[in-house]
């Protein structure tokens, strides 16, 4: 490319080149790094080896780039490149378009002005699966271009078949592009597997992806790349990890990537006469960031509560895990009650956007997702086996029992509410991969709370609601069909099903008036303050345990799952203003006088595993 005569955007690139592919050297391989530094390099800061040729990027960090034709499968890139592209011709073009109006804005890593460059040039120019993933990815909008709709669509299975083969390939010269290819082909309605992407991390820190390249000696724009393709890794890893409950293969101590900012994003994506396209790309950018930032925090949920380590010290705590669990909920339920009331207006689902698609539900069921990852948690020591000793009654104070699952049951119908107003712009849209299994953990959620219900009236109540869960997730599966999207919400009926058909091993509880109940559980004297304290605002018509789920207002927008808590001087929404969301139904306890000094005295134990006050959070 350094050959090319005029102006050329992959010059001086260390992640892109056509015809070499580059390792990063680290501190404790065969090379020494002191004696790296004695090398003679050019002024394109490379210095010619036996074994390859060096490039040195910054004052500590170079890479060995070795050519690409000694590498298996080398021989049949063209020959793949070309059975790709005859796959779709002559319609690559306008998948394309799909691609950059529909995916890209919301999952931006790709470089759309070097895409178009080398495609400007010739297909011939791009690693196969990634050319492949493009296009299979904008098939499942095909109806959506006026130029593709009433023509048949290509060969999928083998347009697959090929991605697969050639990524496998190319993993054997990895470039940015591999790592592109592989994360893309894992946003496929059924593409996500936990096994790639091991390999895909692996690749990413082979590229030194993992590294903060802002002061490296490479293009600005391959820079911004490097950052955004390195953090939709990390997404890809911790998300993958909360889904397929695995061990995250990415560590604080070993990450050193900056966090995006402005300048990381190209500038030049987009018309910038045209205010609509240029509105899109800048929600893109903020949503692509925002579910950056969520995903830091949910990798926070995972490491404080699900690692193995995590979960031994819970269960060395014996009668205390509950209130050490509660103590480490805290900061990170603050954080996320922080992130939400960050969200910038056009990233909220009562934004309007007209009939336009919009990616922004993904963002939000993810958040949901981190809420009830966190709760499931709390659930799950309330009932754990070692919460107290055997012939012994339980010391968990009833009261703390109750507000536990009522913050639980608060979680629980936000997320229906919010998957009840999903209109039809947003199930069409683009969805990250994750999607698929986080519409399922909101059944999965309301299962464990379904079978974890003290009496028969509250299991009940479970039980309706998770009925009209499926109801809703078949209406939204029709909603997103056409585009590859009616597979999000197929999976989670079927994981509700199966979720639901375990229940029915369940022993019958004890039936329990709600008055009864209230009395046992609360005990005398203290239910008023509870009810009064724990009043969750309207969600429509009422029903057993004072909750329900409202039908959708007209406008489609996500409702009024943050309005919680009588005697509120924000209007019930915690000043933030918002129709969407959940405001940490702790506000709506602490603006009863009463409960507040019974919760905190409940949650402050002697021991050690002491809580801090109510509120704050937990």
């Amino acid at each position: 490319m350094a050959n090319i005569g005029g102006p050329i955007l992959l010059k001086r690139t260390l992640g892109l080149q056509n015809d070499r592919y580059s390792q990063y050297i680290g501190p404790t391989t065969d090379f020494e790094p002191s004696l790296i530094d004695l090398s003679e390099f050019d002024p394109h800061d490379e210095s010619l080896l036996s074994r390859g040729t060096l490039r040195k990027v910054s004052e500590t960090d170079t890479f060995l780039m070795l050519p690409d034709h000694t590498t298996p499968g080398h021989e049949h890139v063209i020959e793949d490149v070309d059975a790709i592209e005859n796959i779709v011709s002559p319609h690559g073009p306008a998948l394309l378009d799909l691609y950059f109006r529909i995916i890209h804005p919301n999952f931006p890593i790709l470089q759309k002005t070097v895409f178009f460059e080398k495609y400007n040039r010739s297909y011939r120019e791009f690693s196969p699966p990634l050319l492949a993933a493009v296009y299979i990815l904008a098939i499942n909008w095909w109806d959506h271009s006026n130029e593709l709709a009433n023509i048949p669509r290509p060969n999928l299975r083998e347009l697959e078949r090929l991605a697969r083969i050639t990524l496998a390939e190319a993993m054997y010269r990895p470039k940015l592009s591999t790592v592109q290819a592989g994360l893309l082909l894992s946003q496929r309605p059924e593409g996500d597997q936990w096994a790639p992407t091991a390999q895909f991390v692996a690749i990413g820190q082979e590229l030194g992806l993992h590294l903060d390249c802002s002061a490296w000696k490479i293009p600005p724009w391959e820079r911004g790349l490097r950052k955004r393709l390195a953090w939709g890794l990390y997404m890809q890893d911790k998300w993958g990890s909360l889904v397929h409950g695995r061990p995250s293969h990415i560590f604080a101590s070993n990450w050193a990537v900056t966090p995006l900012s402005e300048n990381d994003f190209p500038d030049v994506e987009f018309d910038e006469s045209d205010t609509v396209e240029s509105a899109e790309y800048e929600r893109g950018r903020l949503l692509f960031i925002q579910m950056i930032n969520l995903s830091q925090i949910a990798a926070e949920v995972l490491d404080t509560f699900y690692t193995l380590q995590a979960i031994a010290t819970v269960n060395a705590a014996g009668p205390q895990g509950t209130h050490l669990v509660l103590q480490l909920a805290k900061p990170v339920q603050l954080k996320l009650k922080d992130w939400f009331a960050g969200l910038p207006a056009c990233l909220r689902m009562d934004s309007s956007n007209g009939s336009k698609l919009s990616s922004i539900g993904f963002l939000h069921l993810a958040y949901f997702a981190t809420e009830i990852t966190l709760h499931r948690r709390i659930i799950r020591s309330l009932s754990s086996p070692d919460a107290s000793p055997p012939d012994t009654k339980p010391t968990l104070d009833p009261y703390i029992l109750h507000i536990c699952r009522s913050a639980a049951k608060t979680r629980l119908i936000s997320a229906m509410d919010f998957v009840n107003r999903l209109t039809s712009s947003h199930l069409r849209a683009f969805w990250y991969f994750a999607s698929k299994t986080n519409f399922a953990l909101i059944g999965t959620f309301g299962s464990l709370l379904w079978a974890t219900s003290p009496g028969k009236e509250e299991a009940e109540w479970y039980r309706r609601r998770l009925a009209e869960y499926r109801w809703t997730l078949g209406v939204s599966c029709k909603g997103g069909s056409g585009d590859g999207n009616h597979r999000l919400t197929e999976f989670a009926m079927e994981m509700l099903d199966t979720s639901t058909g375990l229940l029915k091993a369940l022993p019958e509880k004890p039936a329990l008036s709600r008055a009864g109940s209230e009395g046992e559980i609360l005990g005398a004297g203290r239910s008023r303050n509870v009810v009064e304290g724990f009043n969750f605002g309207s969600f429509g018509n009422s029903a057993p345990g004072g909750f329900s789920i409202g039908p959708p207002r007209g406008d489609g927008s996500v409702g009024s799952y943050g309005e919680l808590g009588p005697g509120r001087d924000d209007g019930g929404d915690g000043g933030l203003g918002i129709r969407s969301g959940l405001a940490s139904p702790t506000t709506s306890i602490s603006s009863s006088g009463g409960s507040q000094v019974g919760y905190e005295t409940y949650l402050a134990p002697s021991s050690r595993y002491s809580v801090p006050g109510v509120n704050e959070g937990y």
